[in-house]
């Protein structure tokens, strides 16, 4: 058992110092045993709520974090915690220990430690109509050219300003909305995850009508982000967790998670969704 969390050190760090100090303690205190973990509920086919267990999150990146764990020695638990902005509350309070899915944000690091590499890379592709005669082969290309994008997208800093610069993007509450106006030729592309968009379009049955291109627009990564006030936050995990996203690209457990997150996400889509329910106490 991690003495830290069972003492709870986010509150009595006097006594975590002691303990740390004692006699045949520092050790099983410098190694964490179990982490909580969560991040955004809503965005398959990285993470989602669990329609048979609405308090936690499943997801490829709830599938490549418990591997990485298991290899480690360490437990987690992937916990709904609300919508994303209610996650980073948790996460930055230290209630919660780390996030699966963060966007590399400047702002975040006097509250969080990233893990690089990342956890996964989300491609952003141009989305278009089979019939369109849009030609995109650079982001430039897009201009003059009325687009979609859904609020929820987690694109770079530096896409973020040029998009806003240079593109005509109609924000949209959701993915599905963004498809649907594209469908109904509302726009003329939509930028999308590969893989999210992919999950999207086949849930809604659009496959035969819409084609990603395949050179990305934008390539942000999903970081794992442990909290500065996370009793397990130490150089030893987050070495190991290093190392870990390091050997991962090599491996073939990332795009076989994600594809298989994908069907897991289609098995689902006629199932009706989870209620939400209150955010977890640690």
């Amino acid at each position: 058992m991690d003495l830290r969390h069972w003492f709870g050190c986010s509150f009595l760090p006097g006594l975590c110092l002691s303990l740390a100090l004692m006699p045949g303690l520092s050790s099983a205190a410098g190694k964490c045993e179990r982490l909580i973990v969560t991040g955004s509920p809503d965005a398959p086919p990285y993470l989602w709520q669990d329609p048979q267990n609405p308090k936690h999150l499943i997801g490829a990146s709830a599938d490549l974090l418990q591997q990485v764990a298991g290899e480690l020695g360490i437990k987690v638990e992937l916990l709904y915690a609300g919508k994303r902005s209610q996650a980073l509350d948790e996460v930055r309070s230290g209630r919660m220990d780390m996030l699966a899915d963060a966007p590399l944000m400047v702002t975040e690091l006097e509250n969080l430690d990233y893990i690089h590499p990342a956890l996964l890379e989300n491609d952003y592709l141009v989305w278009t109509r089979n019939d369109s005669l849009l030609v995109y082969n650079e982001a430039q290309d897009l201009h003059g050219h009325p687009g979609a994008l859904s609020e929820k997208a987690r694109v770079t800093p530096s896409f973020g300003t040029f998009a806003e610069q240079q593109l005509t993007l109609v924000r949209t509450p959701n993915l599905t909305q963004a498809f649907q106006k594209l469908l109904l030729g509302e726009v003329e592309f939509v930028l999308a995850g590969r893989y999210s968009g992919m999950a999207m379009v086949q849930t809604l049955g659009m496959a035969n009508d819409l084609m990603a291109h395949p050179q990305p627009i934008d390539k942000p990564g999903l970081y794992l982000a442990v909290s500065h006030n996370s009793a397990c936050n130490d150089p030893w995990l987050r070495g190991q967790l290093a190392k870990k996203m390091t050997e991962l690209p090599a491996s073939g457990l990332t795009e076989a998670a994600l594809l298989r997150n994908i069907e897991r996400w289609k098995a689902q889509g006629s199932q009706p969704q989870p209620n939400p329910v209150s955010t977890p106490k640690q």
